[in-house]
């Protein structure tokens, strides 16, 4: 088979058959086929994201954050996981593989921004370093600039 080209036609293809993938695997399955409650429209849209992504295109329109905090209570990064790496095989069987790591790596981008999105929250980590106080001149360490 030969490698999709790197246009819209070779990423809806490329779309339709990892999420035919995702909707069958054990993990991502459950999740992704209770959430689409219409999948020709939603791959329409998926195809429009990365065509945006890789084309710059500009047919993507949604908002990915507020669609995926919909699901927060039933995401955990274990399954970005295994969503990066369904989407690193299947890149690697149908693309070159120049497109396959570069697509390879806007996903890992895009997970993790969607993972700080998800998750990390500011005032759930600890202040780093010694207890803070309000410091002074008087805490600075003394040294003379003179030889």
């Amino acid at each position: 088979m030969a490698a999709l080209e790197m246009d819209d036609e070779g990423l809806k293809a490329l779309v339709d058959t990892f999420y035919a993938r995702v909707r069958a695997d054990g993990a991502l399955g459950p999740i992704f086929n209770d959430a689409i409650p219409d999948w020709p429209e939603h791959l329409d849209k998926l195809a429009a994201f990365w065509s945006s992504v890789m084309l710059t295109s500009g047919r993507y329109k949604g908002q990915p954050v507020p669609a995926h905090m919909k699901h927060k209570d039933r995401i955990t990064p274990a399954l970005f996981d295994r969503w990066l790496a369904l989407w690193a095989q299947t890149t690697g069987e149908l693309m070159t593989p120049g497109a396959a790591a570069v697509l390879q790596d806007r996903a890992a981008r895009i997970a993790q921004s969607l993972q700080l999105a998800l998750f990390f929250r500011l005032d759930d980590q600890p202040i780093p370093g010694p207890a803070r106080r309000n410091a002074d001149a008087t805490d600075l360490p003394q040294r003379s600039l003179l030889p």
